[in-house]
């Protein structure tokens, strides 16, 4: 009878002439492949891709400026693109404002209306001391402005639901094709009363109003000083009203 034999191994991972005589007579398992081919053509295909993709989001003006550092063909190829694009935009452009909608009209100027285009329904404070409202009333102009393909609609919360809290001021809706699709109840989910445009850039991004690469959503460089300069209006603007009720009391 034969008595089993204890095969002394030291690593059963090592790459040494004796593994391999174990591994061929099968007294130790095959060594697994080598992670490292893989995560490297992995590494490669990212990089490849970031190459492919170095143009996507640039603008017209940014194109032109790379005309002696890029393959002319391929800067005219996504010359081209970026034209296409900006034609289905123009053509889908046809909002470029702020609504402000009535109740009576509300079905009619949202809910159908989503059925051609994303729509985005502001519910603003009723008492206008709420300073997330005025935030975002600031944003909801810039944005309408930049994303004419989109339906920006603005109505006091009080008046298109009846005793709707205050407190749950500003309120976004964004309607498509009838449904509610996504909606925020005060600015908490962002940067409250320092949400930029930037943040509801984003929001348009997840629900699909936009795609990445949108040459309209601004640099960060240029959302930063936007951003700024709308904060200081809105503190501004409440010291003033400040100053003024300050003022009233000494009549």
């Amino acid at each position: 009878m034969d008595m089993p034999v204890n095969v002394p191994v030291d690593d059963p991972n090592a790459d040494t002439e004796w593994n391999d005589i174990l591994r061929k007579h099968g007294v130790i398992p095959e060594k697994p492949p080598s992670p490292t081919p893989m995560i490297q053509e992995a590494l490669e295909q990212a990089r490849q891709l970031a190459h492919e993709n170095r143009l996507e989001g640039k603008d017209l003006d940014e194109l032109a400026a790379l005309e002696d550092e890029e393959d002319e063909d391929f800067l005219e190829e996504y010359r081209k693109k970026r034209l296409a694009e900006l034609s289905t935009i123009n053509t889908a452009s046809v909002y470029n404002q702020v609504y402000h909608v009535q109740k009576p009209d509300y079905a009619r100027d949202v809910t159908e209306a989503s059925n051609k285009a994303f729509v985005f329904v502001l519910l603003t404070s009723s008492q206008g001391t709420n300073t997330e409202s005025r935030v975002l009333i600031e944003i909801w102009r810039d944005l309408a402005r930049r994303f004419g393909d989109i339906k920006f609609c603005q109505i006091r919360a009080d008046l298109c639901i009846e005793g709707y809290p205050d407190k749950n001021t500003p309120t976004v809706l964004v309607y498509k094709d009838g449904d509610i699709r996504r909606q925020l109840v005060t600015l908490r989910e962002l940067q409250g009363p320092r949400t930029k445009a930037a943040d509801l850039e984003k929001v348009l991004l997840e629900v699909g109003a936009v795609t990445h690469g949108d040459h309209r959503i601004q640099k960060r460089n240029e959302r930063s000083e936007d951003a700024e300069a709308s904060y200081k209006t809105i503190k501004q603007g409440k010291s003033s009203r400040t100053q003024d009720d300050d003022d009233s009391d000494w009549d």
